[in-house]
Formats: C-alpha cells, structure tokens, sequence
C-alpha cells in the first residue's frame, strides 16, 4: 500500500516528468535510475545533484555532451565469473562495450580539463572510471565487436578455418558444375543450399537417384527432395570435423578468455555504475535543455522564490509563466477566485517543482529562483470520489487530509485543492479557517485553493498569511492565468454578465441583494486591483528607466576599460620599441668608450679624458630610456644605413608591396624604375631595401626550405593526443609537403578516441582541391582510426 508521500507524489505529477526524463538515457540502467528518482531532504545531496546537471549542461553546451553510447548491464556476466562459469563472445563483447565507453568518457573529460572547463563535481566523477587497457588489448586479441572468435586468436584456430573456407570452396565448387552441367534439368532451381549443417541441392523428387548421396529434406508439396550428391559425401564429412574442431578451439579460448577477466570483476562493475550514473546526469542535462531551465539555489531557511515558473508538463507555447513567493514573509497563501482561472495549474506547478528540485532537476524558472528543503510534501488535488469505499467528494478530500495532518511538522510542505469543499458552504469554511489554524500552529509551509469567500478575511488578518488570486480579463471574458500576490479573488459575475448583455435593472438589483460586507470586499478588492495595476504600470517605467540608465553606464564602463588597455599597450609598446633603440646606441658607445680607454692606458697624456668622464658619458646614454618617447622612426635614416649605393640590374625589396623586384633605370636623384614580375613601377629610393648582389632572399630562404621538407617527409602522419586547432594545422602543413614530395598516397592516423579529430580531418580533407579521394584505412591498418589519402595526379 503508498504512503500519503508517495500518493502526493502521484498527484503532483511526478511520474510523468520520470518518465519524460528516462527518454533521454542511452542503457537500460540509466533508464530504471531516472524512474527511481527520489526526492532527498539532506541540503548537501541536492546541490550535490543539482551541481552535476549543472555540469552536465555546461559539458552539453560546450562540447555536445558526454559521449554516453548503448550499453547493456554485465551484472550477470560478472556473476557467472566469480562462480567459476564462463561467457561467450556476444556476453564477452558486451563488456568490451564497457570498457571501450569507459576509455572514451575518460579521455572526454581529460580533453574538457585541457580546455579549462569549470566542473563542480563531474571531475571526480570521472576519475573513478579505470580505463582498462591491458584487459581491452587481451580481449581484441581474441573477439571481435560484434562477439566472433577472431581467425588470429590463435594459430589452430586459423588453420582450421583456412581448411574450412577450401573445403567450402571445394564443395560449392562440384555442386556449381551441377547447377549448371548438363544433369541441372533434374534439379527445381539452380541453387545451392543447406540442411543439418550440409551442402546439398534441390531435386525434383522423381530424379532422386540421379545424383547418389543422401535426402536431408523435401519440400512442404513433396515436389523437391535436398540431396546431398555422392560427389561432396566425403567433403561435407571433412567440413563437419573442421567445424567440429573449430568449436572446440573457440570454446577453450572463450574459457581461457573469461579467466582472464575475472580478476577485472571489481573494476568492471565500478566503470558500469560510473557509466549508469553518467548516463543519468547526462540525460538530466538534456531534459533540462528541452524545458529551457536552470539550477536553483537551495534555501536553508525553506523559502521558496520561484520567478516565471513554467509547468514543466505543459505545451511550452501555452504555459504561462508565474512568480511564486512563499517561506520569508509569509508561510500560507489562500488563493481564491473562480474555477478555470488556473488556480490548480500554480498549485500543482509550486508542488511539482519542488519534488524536481529537491531530486537534482533543473527547473523551468528564471535565473536565481529559490527551493527550500522539506522533509514531507504532501498535496490534496482532484475531484475524484472513492467509489471503492463508497466515499463522496468531501468524504475522500477529507480522508486524505486526516492522513496529511496527523504527520505535518515545520519541515512539511502542503497544498490543498478546494479546501472544505464538496458540503455547506458554512460549514465548509468554518472547517478550511480551523485546519489552516492547525497546520500553521505546527510551523508547516501552506498553500491552499478556496471559493470560500470567509478566506479572504482569514488571510487578510492573519499573520504570516497572505491572499492570492488569478487574474481575470474582464474584456475579454477570459483568464488570464497569472497568479497575483496580495489580492484576494472576486468572481466578476456581475462584470460577464453585463458584457453578455444581461438587463441593467436585473444586475443593480443583484448587487442590492447582496449583504453590505460582501459589497464591502468586493470595492475593496477592486480598489487593490485598480492599485496593483498603477503600481504596475509605474514599475515598469521604472524599470525601463532602470535598464537603460544601466545599459549606459556599461557601456561607458566597457569603453573606459577598452581605453584604458589601449593606452596601456600603446605606452608599453612604445617604452620597447624606445629601450631597443637606446640599448643599440648604448652598446655602440660602450665599444666607442672601450676603444678610447684603451688608447689612454697605450698612450699616456695630460689631455687624455680622465675615467670619471666616461664613466659620466655612459650613465647619461643609459638614462636616456623611456626619455625618448617623442622621437620618431627616421625610415630615410634608417634606409641609408641598411643599403649600398643603388645601380641598374640590382635586386630590391620594396618596403610598401612587400615584393621583390629588378632595378631597370633611374628617373632622378630619388626614383627607380622598377620590375616586380609583368609590372614596372616608379619607386622612391627610400622604400627600396638592396638584396644580395644576384640573389633573392625570399626565393634562397624557400628553396632551402623546400629541400629541407620534402627529403625528410613520411608517407603518413600521426595526430593523436593532439588538439583539434593543432591537429588541422599540422596537417595543413603536412599536405603541402607530401604535394611537393610527389606522393600519390598517404596515412593520416587520427585514432578513434570522441571522434573530435577524426571529424575534423574529414572536414578539412572534403574541401582540399588537391585529394582526390579518402577512405578508412583496412582493419590490419587501423581501420576507422586511421583515414587513406590520395592525391590527384
């Protein structure tokens, strides 16, 4: 039988956002964790739990999520090792899925700590995955993917198989002259068949002796006989002991492979929950992008501020977004108002949020909304009667409450649907006023739904308690859906009524027979409507103001800064380029001052610079840092120091093109006629460099270059480990080489790992003009790790 939480639970909706959640797992483990989910009331397991759908919504956002691929549990398979069983190959190949999934998400999360990916809590995660290399070497050694005894795991084993494939091909080769010699007329078809394990053709049932051999089988008319001819008896025979002793050999290194695994048992089962548990977050992160949510912050003090909170159940074009406050000022809110307004929507939204909150879900909130912890929440919503037993509506609400309030304390939530309703009004009320009296003397967090219009006072008098209502546009005649706080609820009978065109007369004489006090409430209901909807129109001119006073005073900010590292650079840069000229000058009249003290000490003079004076000469030169900030560049200067006298046929280098070019006549004292290439240009003498007498500097240094690359080129390249950015470039790089090397074809080796380089080597190959085609490489070349390039010739 449920306890009330669990019943609550139900209610609430729960169950179905598991259920949505489950979609989003990748093995049948991660699937029964998401419907096992469980609300916890210990404060540091739910930001436990929150952090690590937090983390893997950033993992998910940045690099596509975690690389969870299908797995199956290896429980049983475990469990058959430490008794001493063996596996088979598909139960043996189901655990290399583990441990490849294992290798795969290790290396995911060491390529996410390169990239400085902030996590909370994955990263230890991760760390208790145990990689399992030697163990996955051992068992590719003998399986394959997909279960099969590989023909390498042994040398017996290859050459039984290489005996069967002759043998078959020996077989399919006399049944072939069959099928197609001159005694085929005695055959239904012209193909070659099996039954028990045997090669055999199909014969018309009356010409069964043509061929000798044995009937294996007929057809279901009796019209075709599977013979197996004399001519392959002895072969077929030969192919049945080939089989035979293949099964033995893959039998005893399946056997020789399971002792092999079990003393990995522990590790295995380790890597398969940390896989499941990955799975889970990961599929948290996922169903948190489909609702658009965030993480909340969890409230110590149980206060509950959910900002445009959404029901995560609802068509997302049709929810309507509330602010829901509840814990700080006040612990009860009394909603009331008329039905279909949407009163149970926010009633069933703040329940259902704070289980998925309390559970490690992101929620369908704005930014920095807030959860409390409670120990219990329970909830009393629906219409529905108990006809097993024999309950009326008020009957059954009321059952359900008595078992709400005998196990309600301070750490308790509770929201109640129609409190009182399904009996007299009166006594109704009078019953709703004295059980919100008694969950609010126990400390208990409340929100309760009410017709009631006794509930309006209750909430306005009483501390720590506070009316609500659901908006109502009374122009349109419909709800608007939207909670409001402090406002109690009005029916607005009388405001439909006349918009549907009910006689005036019939509606004053309404409003005069109703008691002075309800008249009382409902002006002052309308007066705080009219209010909250000046308030509202002020906040947000006030708010508009606020937005861009803030917008303006970020951007002014953004520009200050920006300014202020401009001019920062600008300055350092310029103290450089200042200390590289002084220290040049500084080093020539160090040598100078060198030069001078040695010809003092060879030839001794009165008039001879004393020592003081040098030592005075060089402190000046080196104070000059930083005290020629103002001087410029001198290029004219600097044009003379670096060139020789210019003459007709000289190679140039002109400084404005960046090319180099062949003096061909001077026009003045400071032009140059000019030829780059097809062009000749008028040059300044000032823009022009003098190249070695005969010799190109650019064409030297790339020839150099060229011999040096294309003698020490390989045929292929290895790129793992290596980032992504990293790896294009170098392949880049490689690529020119190999054209200019004349290779027809080369290796790229990218390895599987996520498949990050993999993909980008495809990319990068798909838009090359030069490949002409690319193609994974063989399996005793790597296969799917390795990609084959060929060039065009």
């Amino acid at each position: 039988m449920k306890t009330t939480q669990e019943k609550s639970i139900e209610v609430l909706d729960f169950p179905k956002v598991k259920q949505e959640l489950s979609q989003h797992t990748q093995s049948d483990l991660g699937k029964k964790m998401a419907l096992a989910l469980k609300p916890s009331t210990s404060i540091e397991e739910i930001k436990m739990l929150l952090n690590q759908t937090g983390d893997g919504v950033s993992l998910l956002r940045m690099k596509g999520g975690i690389p969870v691929t299908p797995f199956e549990s290896i429980l049983p398979q475990l469990k058959r090792l430490s008794i001493g069983g063996g596996l088979n190959g598909g139960e043996i190949a189901s655990i290399m899925k583990i441990i490849k999934n294992a290798r795969e998400i290790k290396n995911f999360f060491r390529e996410a700590q390169e990239d400085d990916i902030v996590l909370e809590n994955l990263y230890a995660v991760s760390d208790m995955l145990n990689p399992l290399s030697d163990l996955s070497k051992t068992i590719q050694a003998v399986v394959d993917e997909d279960g099969r005894v590989v023909d390498s795991a042994s040398p017996k084993l290859k050459g039984i198989r290489t005996g069967i494939k002759q043998v078959e091909q020996s077989i399919r080769q006399k049944l072939e002259n069959i099928t197609r010699g001159s005694k085929s007329r005695y055959l239904t078809d012209a193909i070659i068949t099996i039954r028990n394990d045997r090669y055999v053709v199909p014969v018309k049932a009356d010409s069964k002796n043509v061929f000798g051999g044995i009937v294996h089988d007929q057809s279901a008319t009796g019209q075709t006989l599977f013979v197996e001819p004399q001519s392959v008896l002895n072969q077929n025979n030969k192919l049945k002991e080939y089989t035979s002793q293949e099964k033995a050999e893959v039998d005893r290194l399946l056997a020789d492979l399971s002792q092999k695994i079990t003393p990995y048992s522990k590790d295995l089962e380790q890597d398969l929950q940390v896989l499941t548990l990955l799975d889970f977050i990961a599929a948290k992160a996922k169903y948190s992008r489909q609702l658009s949510a965030s993480q909340p912050i969890v409230d110590d003090n149980r206060e509950i501020a959910l900002y445009g909170a959404r029901h995560p159940l609802i068509d997302p074009d049709q929810v309507v977004e509330n602010d829901i406050t509840l814990g700080l000022d006040y612990k009860a809110i009394v909603v009331t108002g008329p039905n279909t307004g949407g009163k149970t929507v926010v009633l069933k939204t703040l329940g259902l949020l704070q289980i998925m909150g309390q559970s490690g879900l992101h929620l369908p909130v704005k930014d920095n909304s807030r959860i409390g912890v409670f120990e219990k929440c329970y909830a009393d919503i629906g219409d529905e009667q108990s006809i097993e037993q024999s309950l009326s509506t008020f009957s059954s609400h009321m059952t359900n409450i008595v078992s709400i309030l005998s196990d309600i304390d301070e750490a308790t939530l509770i929201v109640l649907d129609e409190l009182g309703a399904g009996t007299d009004p009166q006594e109704g009320a009078a019953l709703a006023i004295a059980i919100l009296d008694y969950i609010s003397a126990r400390g208990s967090t409340v929100v309760i739904t009410s017709h009631y219009p006794e509930l309006k006072a209750y909430a306005y008098n009483r501390p720590e308690t506070i009316n609500a209502s659901m908006a109502f546009d009374v122009n349109s005649l419909k709800p608007t859906y939207k909670l409001l706080l402090g406002i109690p609820g009005r029916s607005n009978a009388f405001e439909v009524a006349q918009r549907l065109g009910l006689n005036n007369e019939i509606i004053a004489a309404s409003k005069q027979l109703m008691s002075g006090e309800s008249q009382s409430v409902n002006q002052m209901i309308e007066d705080l409507e009219a209010k909250r909807q000046a308030y509202h129109k002020r906040n947000q001119s006030l708010q508009k103001e606020l937005y861009d006073a803030s917008k303006l005073h970020n951007d002014l900010k953004n520009f200050y800064e920006a300014y202020q590292e401009r001019s920062q650079e600008l300055e350092d840069k310029a103290k450089d380029k200042a200390n590289r000229i002084v220290e040049k000058a500084q080093e020539q009249a160090d040598q100078i001052i060198d030069d001078l003290r040695q010809k003092q000490l060879n030839q001794p003079s009165e008039d001879n610079i004393k020592e003081h004076e040098f030592i005075d000469a060089k402190s000046r030169l080196s104070n000059m840092k930083y005290e020629q900030k103002h001087l410029k560049q001198n290029k004219v200067l600097q044009k003379e120091k670096e060139k020789k006298a210019l003459a007709v046929g000289d190679q140039v280098h002109v400084d404005s093109f960046d090319q180099e070019g062949t003096l061909v006549d001077q026009t003045g004292d400071s032009k140059w006629v000019v030829q780059m290439g097809m062009l000749k240009m008028k040059i300044d003498e000032e823009d022009l460099t003098l190249l070695e007498k005969g010799k190109s500097k650019q064409a030297t240094k790339q020839a150099n270059s060229l011999r040096a690359n294309v003698g020490s080129v390989k045929t292929e390249i290895d790129l793992r480990g290596e980032r992504v950015d990293q790896a294009v470039h170098r392949l880049d790089q490689y690529i020119d080489q190999a054209l200019l090397a004349n290779y027809g074809t080369v290796t790229v080796i990218h390895g599987m790992g996520t498949g990050a380089v993999r993909k980008a080597v495809k990319d990068y190959l798909s838009k090359h003009k030069r490949v002409q085609s690319y193609n994974d490489a063989p399996a005793n070349q790597g296969g799917n790790g390795a990609t084959i390039v060929k060039f065009k010739q």
